[in-house]
C-alpha cells in the first residue's frame, strides 16, 4: 500500500475538552485507529491540530470532541464528526438508500488540484440563465443519455441547451447532502418521500456523490470538474445555488453531522437561552456573521472557483447572510462584503435570493456594493398579475419591463434577474392551467407551499381537452416567455419550460423524486411549436442590444430611447382599469455608443376583448414589420425580422384578446 509523506489536520474548537482523530479505511466499514490530541502539544489558540505520519494515501477520518453541555453547547464524544473542510465524503449508499455505513471525510492521493478550462466569461447584459436540477434533469428514461441522473448526464444535454441559446445553467445544490432525511410520506401511494432538491446541505465543500457516475473519493470532484469544463468549451457558464443560510443539522432533534458537534454557538444564531433562531424556515440558521464562519464559507466559496471552475453562485435565502449572531439586520453585513470584496470571486456572478424566512425582504435594497443581482420577486409578481389580467397592472408592468428602476435606480437594470418561474413554485405549464395548488402528495395536507401564486386556469382547473382552453393557454404561455425576453435585466428561464413541462399543480415538489418533478423530454417533441418559438425569442432578444440595456433609459440625457403609448400613438393609459401597454424602442445607439439596432414597436392585450392599436412611426422612421403575433398559430406566431408582412404606420393592427404583438423596423 503506498503510503503518504504525512497529513496535517485542523479543525478549529474553542470550548472543546478533548478532541480525538478517528482514521479508517473508506474500505471497509468501522475504524482502525484513534489518536487523542494533548492539549499542551496539539493547540494553539482555537486550533487543534496533529502531523500523522505514515497513512495510505488514500483514508477517512473524523473527529470526536468532548466538552460543556449546556448554555447551547451541543458537545457529544460518542458521533464521529465529519470535517467541514471535507472536500468529499464517504458514505455507501446509493441514491435513496440509507446505508448503514457512516458518513466520514475522505482523503485521497487523486485529488489534486486541477486546471479548469478557460471560462467564456459572458458579459452581464449578455446573460441568459437557465435553472435546473442535475439528477431531475436526465434522470428519467426520456432524456436518453448514457449516464441520466448525474453530471455528466447533464454534459450529454449540453446541444439542447446551446440551440435553445441561453447562456449559464444555474444548477440546484450539488453539494453534499441527505435526500434520506425527509419525514414525510405520500398519503396517495404511500411511497416515502426524499428530499429531492437538497437544501440541506451536509459538507459545503464536497460534490454530492451520488451525482457522479462512480461515487468514490475522486470521481466527483472529476465528474464536476469535466461538466464544468464542457459547459465552458460549449460557451456556457455554470452558476451553483448555494445554502449558507442553514444545514442539514436541523433543529433541537435535528441529526448532528459536523458543525454542532464543533461549536453549536459558533456556527449557529441562538438566542439568550441557547435556542436556534430559526430564519430559513429549516430548524436553524447558519451563524455567517462570526469571522471563523466566514472564513469557512469564503473558503468553500474559492474552492469551487479554483478547483471546478464555476462562473458564479446564487444563493439561497440570502438575506440571511445579512443578520447578526443575534438575528438583528445588519446595514452592511461583513460576510456579504467579504464576498463582493474577495480577489478570487471578484469576476465571478453573485445573485441573491433576497429574502428569508423572518420576513426581511431585500429586493432592490440588497447590501454589497452593487456587485449582486437580486432575484427580483416583484417582476414575477408583476407580469403574473398583468398576464392573468388584473386592472391597474401596466404601470407596474411598464416598470419591470424598463428592468424596475424603482428597485435599483443607482444600480441598473442588470441588478435584476428577472424570472417568471423558476424551482420553487409553478411551471410555466401550471402557471397557466391551475388556479389552486396541488401538494397532497406532499404528505402535508396541501398545507405547504405558496397560495398566492398569481395563476389563472383559462377557464378549467388541470388538464383539459377543450380546444378554446388550449388555445387560450398556448397565448398566455407565448405571451408570459416573450415578455420576459424583452424586458431589461438579466432574464432566468426554468428548465423544461421550454417545452411546458408540468408538476401536474404541485408547487412545492421539493420532496418529489418521480415523474412529478423528473423533465419529460418526449414533450420536447409533443410542444416542439412552443420551443420553436422560445428558441426564436431568446435569438431575438441575443441579436438585438436594444433588448439588454447596461443603463435605464433616460440615463445620459438625449431623445427618449423608450416612447410609451397605448391603442393611440403617445396615449398611454396607466389608469387603475387598463389592462394594456404598448411602447416602442429606439434602437439608434444610445445605450452603447456607436452601435445602431433597430427599432421595435410592442402592444400587449391582457383585457378579454380585442383591441385596435394604431401603429405609430418609428422611432427612427424606418419601416415596420411583423415579428411576432402571440395570437396566431405556429409558424406565423414567429417571423424572421426581415420575412414578416409590413405593418404601415397610421394603421390598425387588431391585437386579439389575451395576446401580444412585436414589430421591427428594417435594418
Amino acid at each position: 500500500m503506498a503510503l503518504s509523506n504525512g497529513v496535517n489536520f485542523a479543525l478549529v474548537c474553542r470550548h472543546a475538552t478533548a478532541v480525538w482523530l478517528v482514521l479508517g479505511d473508506p474500505r471497509m466499514q468501522g475504524f482502525e485507529t484513534e489518536i487523542q490530541l494533548d492539549p499542551r502539544l496539539n493547540r494553539t489558540g482555537d486550533h487543534w491540530h496533529v502531523r500523522v505520519e505514515g497513512l495510505p494515501v488514500e483514508f477517512c477520518y473524523g473527529y470526536r470532541v468532548d466538552g460543556p453541555v449546556g448554555d447551547g453547547f451541543r458537545f457529544d464524544p460518542e458521533i464521529v464528526l465529519l470535517d467541514p473542510y471535507a472536500r468529499a465524503v464517504s458514505y455507501g449508499g446509493a441514491w435513496g438508500e440509507h446505508s448503514p455505513n457512516p458518513r466520514r471525510s475522505l482523503v485521497t492521493d487523486a485529488m489534486e488540484d486541477r486546471e479548469p478550462t478557460v471560462p467564456p466569461g459572458i458579459p452581464l447584459e449578455d446573460t441568459i440563465i437557465y435553472e435546473l436540477h442535475v439528477r431531475g434533469y436526465t434522470v428519467d428514461p426520456s432524456s436518453g443519455v448514457t449516464n441520466p441522473g448525474t453530471f455528466a448526464g447533464l454534459s450529454e444535454k449540453i446541444d439542447h441547451l446551446r440551440d435553445l441559446g441561453v447562456t449559464a445553467v444555474e444548477l440546484l445544490p450539488i453539494d453534499e447532502f441527505d435526500e434520506t432525511d425527509c419525514a414525510f410520506v405520500n398519503p396517495l401511494t404511500g411511497e416515502r418521500l426524499l428530499n429531492f432538491w437538497g437544501y440541506n446541505t451536509i459538507a459545503f465543500a464536497a460534490p454530492k456523490a451520488n451525482y457522479a457516475v462512480k461515487a468514490g473519493p475522486s470521481e466527483p470532484w472529476d465528474e464536476v470538474g469535466a461538466m464544468v469544463d464542457a459547459f465552458h468549451e460549449a460557451g456556457m457558464e455554470v452558476f451553483l445555488d448555494i445554502v449558507f443560510n442553514h444545514t442539514a443539522e436541523s433543529g433541537d432533534d435535528g441529526p448532528t453531522y459536523s458543525f454542532r458537534g464543533f461549536d453549536n454557538p459558533l456556527y449557529y444564531m441562538l438566542d439568550e437561552k441557547g435556542e436556534y433562531l430559526d430564519f430559513s424556515g429549516c430548524g436553524n440558521s447558519f451563524n455567517a456573521d462570526h469571522p471563523v464562519v466566514r472564513t469557512f464559507l469564503l473558503a468553500c466559496l474559492r474552492n469551487w472557483v479554483a478547483e471546478a471552475g464555476v462562473d458564479g453562485f446564487r444563493f439561497d435565502l440570502a438575506s440571511v447572510l445579512g443578520r447578526d449572531r443575534r438575528g438583528r439586520v445588519q446595514l452592511s453585513p461583513p460576510t456579504i462584503n467579504r464576498i463582493s470584496e474577495d480577489s478570487l470571486l471578484y469576476q465571478t456572478k453573485l445573485i441573491a435570493e433576497p429574502w428569508d424566512a423572518g420576513g426581511l425582504y431585500q429586493v432592490g435594497t440588497f447590501p454589497g456594493g452593487g456587485r449582486w443581482g437580486d432575484w427580483n420577486g416583484r417582476y414575477r409578481d408583476d407580469v403574473r398579475r398583468f398576464w392573468r389580467g388584473e386592472p391597474g397592472m401596466t404601470s407596474d408592468l411598464a416598470t419591470r419591463i424598463c428592468g424596475s428602476d424603482d428597485l435599483y435606480a443607482g444600480r441598473g437594470p442588470l441588478s435584476s434577474i428577472n424570472f417568471i418561474t423558476c424551482h420553487d413554485g409553478f411551471t410555466l405549464h401550471d402557471l397557466v392551467a391551475y388556479d389552486h395548488k396541488r401538494n397532497e402528495a406532499n404528505g402535508e395536507g396541501n398545507r405547504d407551499g405558496a397560495d398566492a401564486n398569481f395563476s389563472w386556469n383559462c377557464g378549467v382547473e388541470g388538464p383539459t381537452d377543450d380546444p378554446g382552453v388550449l388555445a387560450l393557454r398556448a397565448r398566455q404561455v407565448r405571451n408570459l416567455m416573450a415578455t420576459l425576453l424583452i424586458s431589461q435585466g438579466v432574464p432566468m428561464i426554468l428548465g423544461g419550460d421550454e417545452f411546458l413541462r408540468t408538476q401536474g399543480g404541485n408547487n412545492n415538489a421539493w420532496c418529489q423524486d418521480n415523474a412529478v418533478s423528473w423533465v419529460d423530454w418526449r414533450l420536447a417533441e409533443t410542444n416542439a411549436d412552443f420551443l420553436r418559438f422560445v428558441r426564436a425569442m431568446i435569438a431575438l432578444r441575443k441579436a438585438h442590444p436594444v433588448f439588454r440595456r447596461r443603463a435605464f433609459f433616460g440615463a445620459g440625457g438625449g431623445p427618449p430611447a423608450i416612447l410609451w403609448h397605448g391603442v393611440e400613438p403617445v396615449k398611454p393609459d396607466f389608469s387603475a382599469t387598463s389592462r394594456s401597454l404598448a411602447f416602442a424602442l429606439d434602437g439608434r445607439g444610445r445605450d452603447r455608443p456607436g452601435v445602431v439596432d433597430r427599432d421595435f414597436y410592442v402592444a400587449m392585450n391582457a383585457w378579454s376583448e380585442d383591441l385596435d392599436f394604431q401603429i405609430p412611426a418609428s422611432p427612427s422612421g424606418r419601416p415596420w414589420r411583423r415579428v411576432v403575433d402571440t395570437a396566431l398559430a405556429a409558424p406565423d406566431d414567429f417571423t424572421d425580422v426581415d420575412a414578416g408582412p409590413e405593418v404601415e404606420a397610421t394603421s390598425r393592427y387588431r391585437v386579439h384578446q389575451r395576446s401580444m404583438i412585436i414589430l421591427a423596423s428594417g435594418a
